[in-house]
């Protein structure tokens, strides 16, 4: 498979909140569709999907400055509560195809990584998805380390529905 984020990886310093926020508007990654990801119909299986959105979260997080697996060690754990996917079209072997990747704070403990995928000529929509994260301490209880609040942003406001 071939990685190229269209972000350039910040060095070892976190990103300043401008950047942050900077960041949380895009992240791009190209990927390519490998033979072994495809099923008996030639086409990519529908749970591949959701590893390619997995990739592309992780390498997002990692240009905000969070190492997945730095966070699992020292008991922050960054769980899926949800997903959606919705399915467009289909990737076949050897497609080259961006992932995108927007992260948006929607409560006190919870976010929401808005996902895409696109052929990379074209633009064609292959698929939507919605991850819904959280994260965890040691205990399974759920916590907001400043670290990461930091990055996805202040609590929203809600405001007053009036029908």
């Amino acid at each position: 498979m071939t990685d190229q984020a269209t972000q350039e990886p910040q060095e070892t310093q976190e990103p300043s909140e401008a950047q942050a926020l900077q960041l949380q508007q895009h992240f791009s990654i190209v990927l390519q569709v490998r033979d072994y990801e495809c099923d008996q119909a030639g086409v990519v299986n529908n749970a591949v999907y959701f590893n390619y959105c997995e990739h592309a979260r992780h390498e997002f997080l990692k240009t905000l400055g969070i190492d997945f697996a730095d966070c699992a060690r020292r008991q922050i754990n960054l769980v899926v509560v949800r997903s959606e996917l919705d399915y467009k079209a289909s990737l076949v072997s050897g497609d080259v195809f961006e992932v995108n990747v927007r992260l948006e704070r929607i409560s006190r403990l919870r976010f929401v990584f808005h996902q895409a995928m696109r052929l990379r000529d074209s633009q064609k929509l292959i698929c939507v998805a919605k991850i819904f994260g959280a994260v965890v301490d040691a205990n399974g209880r759920p916590c907001m380390p400043d670290e990461i609040a930091r990055l996805v942003g202040p609590v929203p406001v809600k405001q007053n529905q009036t029908d």
